[in-house]
């Protein structure tokens, strides 16, 4: 697809953007809020010190008047980052989205008086007064949390700095965003341009050229800035490491975890399992190749269609066929589900010139879930839908249900109701489309999901910890150091099946923003793990175990992740969860090698 061949967004039918107004009804409306949110923050940074003095029912006024002001900020922050994406050559947007960063930042740095406030009170007379006053009952689990964060908790100086150098640690990653998104330039492949809109579409094209050449591209353009790139990453990480020592953390993976109170075990059983099943990726990159007919198997071969016929589906063929899929899950999620997507317009469809890359669900309290995707009528944009409903979903059913104190999710549960839309979608298809080039095409669907979890993720993971680890320890660390590390990694993943272009596989570190947000990319495999091991019960036809299922979307940030998973029927302490994924992987590369045997 050519850049004249991209929609421009003003020729597109209404239906297939996002509802911007909806969230605020021109950017007017958006500009006069933001005046007003600012103008609110005074009033706000005066109730500091008061917190005593108000006793029970001022401290309810108070986490009332601090929901209030977050909320509102966070919707502003929504809107202006969703306008940005949808057209990162949008200028207006572009300092609309700094504007809402640094409010937040201000708002931030605002409340930052009221935890240690509160933690001065004590314990004891803290749940006396929640207790007493009925508007804090709510806040029983956030309280318990606090408290069990006591000791990283800084001063309300300390508090209110860290609040105000958030916007100056955001600049690492709209750095890399910006750069990679709006400045980067690349080689055509064989006459066609290669964009972030495009460079998925492209590295499933038939023409192995294209591909060789499309995938070269890319890589080079991300070498050509990645000194420029690898500052941005490491100021990144040392953010995570200044944070984590100025909250008394010894490393920035203990300041991760600790938040949402995750054992380091899971994070090291996940790194563990994943190296010891990389035997299962080995044999899978041979049934590739031989698939293919191919000598040798290269990086642009990981996503070359096998399937002699790839089926094409229009969008509302596809939401049709997820929502057929997602049955097992009640009639009331379907109907909101495909409301969404058909009248609602939850969804920016498809790429259009100045739209970032990749796909997203986004949104707040208060508001629809949005999602911005690259829509090109094929499995691999059905599967893309399938997984950012499963985030938007997971949204929806925490605002109804939870409030505002509850009604985000940690990182570490975000990615499982993504992945588990995707596996009900995979089985759906399997079991009404018997054909077998369509299924073929299915586990190629399949498989480009699984490879960027349970393959890209866990190396980037181990990427990630060395990263921070020489950093920790005071080394410097150039694009070099990155690009050889990455490159070592991804030899040992390959096993000798794959032909490694040490410089250019080595540059991946440089195309996720993903590094840029602490101790992430493991969580994408913990997600996929946990949405398998939440998925084959209800396969089975197991109602308690759908019931289940929506009671874990519903629970939001009202208890710890980690509990909230193992109510739902995955226990992420133990490694049976990614054990039984590496199954599902090799039950896939089982199923590829006979449809594709002579």
């Amino acid at each position: 697809m050519s850049e004249a061949q991209l929609r421009d967004r003003k020729t597109l039918d209404k239906k297939y953007l996002w509802n911007a107004e909806s969230v605020f009804a021109d950017r007017a409306a958006w500009k006069a809020e933001l005046a007003a949110v600012t103008a609110a923050l005074p009033a706000l940074a005066a109730k500091a010190g008061s917190i005593e003095k108000g006793g029970p029912s001022g401290l309810a006024d108070l986490f009332e008047a601090i929901e209030g002001i977050i909320n509102r900020a966070g919707k502003l922050y929504v809107y202006a980052s969703m306008a940005q994406a949808c057209d990162t050559g949008d200028v207006e947007a572009q300092g609309m989205n700094g504007q809402a960063g640094a409010l937040f930042g201000q708002c931030l740095a605002t409340i930052a008086f009221q935890e240690p406030e509160t933690l001065a009170l004590g314990r004891d007379k803290v749940f006396a007064w929640l207790d007493a006053e009925p508007r804090l009952k709510v806040y029983r689990h956030n309280l318990e949390n606090l408290f069990r964060k006591q000791e990283h908790v800084r001063s309300a100086e300390v508090e209110e700095l860290l609040g105000m150098v958030f916007e100056v640690f955001q600049s690492a990653i709209t750095t890399h965003d910006l750069l990679v998104d709006a400045d980067l330039k690349f080689a055509p492949a064989k006459g066609i341009e290669v964009a972030q809109g495009t460079i998925d579409k492209l590295m499933g094209d038939a023409d192995r050229e294209i591909r060789r050449l499309a995938w070269q591209s890319y890589c080079d353009g991300h070498i050509a800035m990645e000194n420029t790139l690898a500052s941005a990453l490491t100021t990144a990480m040392k953010a995570d490491v200044f944070n984590a020592r100025a909250r008394r953390f010894d490393t920035a993976i203990s300041a991760a975890l600790f938040e949402h109170d995750i054992p380091r075990a899971v994070y090291d059983s996940t790194v563990d399992t994943f190296k010891k099943n990389l035997p299962v990726w080995h044999r899978y990159w041979k049934v590739r190749r031989k698939a293919l007919g191919v000598d040798r198997l290269q990086h642009w071969d990981i996503w070359a269609p096998i399937a002699k016929d790839q089926p094409r589906i229009p969008y509302e063929k596809g939401v049709d066929i997820i929502c057929s899929a997602l049955e097992p899950l009640g009639k009331p999620y379907v109907d909101t589900l495909r409301a969404g997507c058909l009248r609602d317009r939850w969804v920016d469809v498809y790429p259009t010139v100045g739209k970032s890359s990749g796909a997203f669900s986004t949104g707040w309290k208060g508001m629809s879930p949005f999602v911005k995707m690259q829509w090109t009528d094929d499995l691999s944009s059905l599967s893309t839908l399938a997984h950012e409903l499963g985030h938007s979903m997971h949204s929806w059913h925490t605002w109804q249900s939870q409030p505002s104190i509850y009604a985000d999710y940690s990182i570490f549960v975000a990615e499982v109701a993504s992945n588990f839309n995707q596996a009900l979608v995979r089985a759906h298809l399997f079991e009404t489309e018997k054909d077998k080039q369509f299924q073929i095409a299915v586990i190629e669907e399949a498989m480009e999901n699984i490879h960027r979890y349970f393959f890209i993720m866990p190396t980037l993971a181990r990427f990630e910890l060395e990263m921070h680890r020489r950093l920790e320890e005071g080394q410097a660390v150039t694009a070099s150091d990155m690009n050889s590390l990455m490159a070592d990694l991804f030899d040992e993943g390959y096993g000798g099946e794959l032909e490694v272009d040490r410089h250019r596989e080595g540059s991946t570190w440089a195309q996720f923003s993903h590094l840029y947000m602490n101790y992430y990319v493991f969580q994408y495999t913990t997600g996929i793990s946990a949405a398998h091991a939440l998925s084959a019960p209800i396969l089975a036809g197991d109602k308690a175990a759908a019931g289940r299922y929506i009671d874990f979307l519903s629970a939001g940030s009202s208890g710890y992740p980690v509990e909230v998973l193992r109510k739902a029927g995955a226990d992420m302490r133990t490694p049976a969860a990614i054990e039984k994924t590496f199954e599902v992987l090799s039950g896939l590369v089982d199923r590829l090698e006979s449809l594709t045997k002579a």
